[in-house]
This record gives C-alpha cells, sequence and structure tokens, in this order.
C-alpha cells in the first residue's frame, strides 16, 4: 500500500439501515488508495451518511459539517442519504460542503470522488426518486458480532408525518436468493447474528411476489448463522406465522420492536396509521401468550398535532396495562411537505417535555420488572468485542444487556449462562454454565 492514501472517515446520522448502507459503501473505496480512519480524527474526506426523520437529525448533520470543517479545514465534505435526498439545496449551500449525492447516487460515491479538492460551490446529484428505484445491497461489517442486513427499502405507507417516502422512494426488495447469498457473505466473516433491516420489513415481498415469513424460513437455512433478530415491524404486518417461528426456538429470536406511536385511536387517524390500537395490544398479547418471556419495544410520538391532555393519559393508560419491556419515545418534530405540518392544535414544547418525561419514566419501571421477571433464567448470550469499565457486554435473545468480568476468549462467541442479578448500571449480571 502506498503511503500517499487519502484518509476517509464515515460518520453515520439515524438508523440501522444507514449504518448497513454506509459500511458498504465503505467498501467501494479500495485500500490501496484510501485509509479508514474513525470520524473524531483529522481527516482528507468526510463522509456523512444523513437522516431526516426529526429536525434534531437535520440539525445533527449541520452540527457534523461545522465540526470536521473546523478539525480539517481543507478536508472534502460530502454530504449523502435521506436529508440530502429531501434538501440537496439547503445541504449545498452550507459552507464546508462541496458534495451532495441523494439516496441513489450516494452508492456511487466512489464514483464522485475522482477529485477532492474543495470546490467553490458544492456539486449537487440527487435526482427524483421513481418507481423503478434500484434496490442497492447492503450489509454491515466491521463489528464480528453481529451484522445489520437490508432486506428492505422504501414504504408504500403515507403516515401523515413522514418523510420516508419522500426520501427513499416506493417500497421495494430482491428476491430471496439474493439476500440469502449476502447472509452467506456475512457468515463466512466469523458472524453469528444478522439484524434484519429496512425502512417497513414487514412489507417485504411486494415487488417480487413473496413474504417476509418465507424470507424468514429461508435465511434460517444459512450455515453458520445462528441468531436472526427482526429489528422492527409493523402491528399490522407482524403475522401470527412470524410468532410462531420465534416460538419455535430456533434461529428467530424471541424480540419484537413493533412502533405503535400513539394509544389513542383519534391520534392514530390522525397519524393515518393502518391500525387501531386494539390491533397493536391483539399483536402484543399474542407474542407473549406464544413466547411469555419475549422481549417487546414499541416507538411513542408525543405531542403530535391534536393531541389533548387526555389523548396522551390515554396512551399512558393503554401502554401500562401492556406487557411491553421498554420504550423508544420521541417528541413530534413537524416535517416540511408532511400532512402533520398543516394539522391544527400544535403542542407547546413545555407539554412535550412533560409528556415524554413520563413515558420514559414508565419505560424504565417496565423495563426493570422484565429484568426482575428473568433472573434465575438461563440464557444463551452473544458477547461482544469491547473492553467496557472492566466489563465484556452482550445480548440475551430477549435483548437484555448483560455483562460480565472481561475475558477476551468471551469475545464474538455464544455462550450458555445463568441470569443471577442486575448490576449498577441497570445491565444484568450472569454466571457461565458450561
Amino acid at each position: 500500500m502506498t503511503s500517499d492514501r487519502k484518509k476517509i472517515a464515515f460518520h453515520t446520522l439515524g438508523c440501522k439501515l444507514n449504518f448497513a448502507e454506509t459500511s458498504t459503501i465503505s467498501r467501494s473505496f479500495p485500500e490501496e488508495k484510501f485509509e479508514r480512519v474513525p470520524a473524531s480524527s483529522k481527516a482528507d474526506i468526510y463522509i456523512i451518511n444523513t437522516c431526516s426523520v426529526t429536525d434534531a437529525a437535520d440539525k445533527k448533520c449541520r452540527q457534523a459539517i461545522r465540526k470536521f470543517s473546523n478539525l480539517s479545514p481543507d478536508a472534502f465534505i460530502a454530504v449523502v442519504g435521506c436529508y440530502a435526498q429531501l434538501k440537496p439545496q439547503e445541504i449545498s449551500s452550507i459552507p464546508g460542503v462541496d458534495l451532495v449525492l441523494g439516496t441513489n447516487e450516494k452508492f456511487s460515491l466512489a464514483e464522485y470522488l475522482s477529485s477532492t479538492e474543495k470546490k467553490t460551490n458544492a456539486e449537487v446529484h440527487s435526482c427524483d426518486l421513481s418507481v423503478a428505484d434500484a434496490f442497492n445491497d447492503s450489509y454491515s461489517m466491521g463489528d464480528r458480532t453481529r451484522s445489520f442486513l437490508k432486506v428492505q427499502d422504501g414504504c408504500d405507507y403515507g403516515c401523515s408525518y413522514c418523510t420516508i417516502p419522500m426520501a427513499r422512494g416506493k417500497s421495494r426488495n430482491p428476491e430471496i436468493a439474493r439476500l440469502v447469498e449476502e447472509a452467506q457473505k456475512i457468515a463466512s466473516r466469523g458472524i453469528s447474528e444478522i439484524v434484519l433491516t429496512g425502512v417497513n420489513i414487514g412489507d417485504f415481498g411486494r415487488s417480487t411476489g413473496d413474504s417476509f415469513s418465507l424470507l424468514l424460513r429461508e435465511l434460517q437455512k444459512t450455515t453458520g448463522i445462528e441468531r436472526i433478530r427482526i429489528s422492527s415491524i409493523e402491528p399490522n404486518l407482524l403475522t401470527d406465522e412470524i410468532i410462531a417461528m420465534a416460538a419455535e426456538g430456533g434461529k428467530i429470536l424471541p424480540h419484537f420492536h413493533i412502533p405503535l406511536q400513539s394509544g389513542s385511536d383519534k391520534i392514530l387517524g390522525l397519524m393515518r396509521r393502518r391500525y387501531k390500537r386494539e390491533i397493536f395490544s391483539g399483536r402484543v398479547l399474542g407474542v407473549k401468550q406464544e413466547i411469555p418471556m419475549a422481549g417487546i419495544g414499541a416507538d411513542v410520538i408525543v405531542g403530535f398535532p391534536g393531541e389533548t391532555e387526555e389523548d396522551f393519559n390515554d396512551t399512558l393508560s393503554f401502554i401500562e396495562n401492556l406487557p411491553l419491556t421498554y420504550l423508544h419515545v420521541f417528541s413530534f418534530s413537524e416535517r416540511p411537505g408532511t400532512v402533520a405540518a398543516g394539522l391544527p392544535g400544535k403542542v407547546s414544547q413545555a407539554d412535550k417535555d412533560e409528556r415524554s418525561k413520563r413515558l420514559i419514566e414508565l419505560s424504565g419501571k417496565k423495563n426493570l420488572e422484565f429484568i426482575n421477571e428473568n433472573i434465575g433464567r438461563k440464557s444463551m448470550v452473544l458477547f461482544e468485542k469491547t473492553r467496557n469499565d472492566g466489563f465484556i457486554t452482550g445480548f440475551t435473545e430477549n435483548y437484555l444487556r448483560v455483562e460480565y468480568p472481561y475475558d477476551s476468549k468471551l469475545a464474538c462467541k455464544i455462550r450458555n449462562t445463568e441470569l443471577t442479578g442486575i448490576a449498577p448500571g441497570g445491565r444484568m449480571q450472569i454466571k457461565l454454565i458450561d
């Protein structure tokens, strides 16, 4: 390798899907020409893969641009992905930006970097999305613990608050055989767990006439892959067949993340979600009936336009009465161009903050209850590589984080354990079972 390789750094904002895509994009840069360095260090080229789900995500992108410009004033800065697709001109006007690539163009990033000289005006390539958008295979690599495998992209749902269909286009997926081949590549690198990611993975098969359950069946046949985790699936797409597969005790892990967004049917209607709260509760209870110790998380949005205190209390009591194990809580963020941006009944930031606090407290309570329910149980843990304050950490099948005195021999291994207690930081303590 030559000594004049360009130092290139990647910075990813947003979801697991973005991380999978960033990893794939990074592998398109030949090692003989580029040296990958951490985004916290001085580099010749910075690549920012963006999210645009909330205003906070846009803000983080702008902050990253300023940070990298200050860290390395002469560095070439490329901004790609969802924010770049939606607001290319806005990004191109930010000082320090040299290249802006949209959702499809970002996968050809290496081809656009024939010259990395700083530009007076940013170069923009962000074309309109079409029904025939290609599916770009992606999976994360570099951490031998697990890999995020992209199985689906785009979304045909029209939720009133969401810009993802505008940023990523229509729902689409590749043939199952292609994904099985990708999973086999991952397994050949010694990775034993894959996390299935996408925008709306339960919608898998729309463009190929397949189904998500069939994909799961085929992926389970992959030699070397021991664990398959479903990242997030809509309640109306979580079928009895998928739940039954997780209950079989095979490779499909007993962990479901099911977006709720609101426990008020009135607000779900304003959000244009495709279910009512009874569908959600039915799915959660159905999972628990088949898999009593399954981990079940949910997304909740507070402060949606029109959400009264009564509506929020409906959500709070609805969640209190369900066996959920954790929540991801988001304050409503108005996105230009969405239906929700024009709805009346705006909620003050103070009310959003107060409602978020109450839900986060409820999440902590439910998570602690679930941890206590698991004490004394045996569980298979996949240990990670990193050392954390003298401990090695990992996850159980049902998504509880555990810790154990650091032992490098455990890294990237799946071991049988007994969950014995709760560590001061909230992780579970364990003992190994030979």
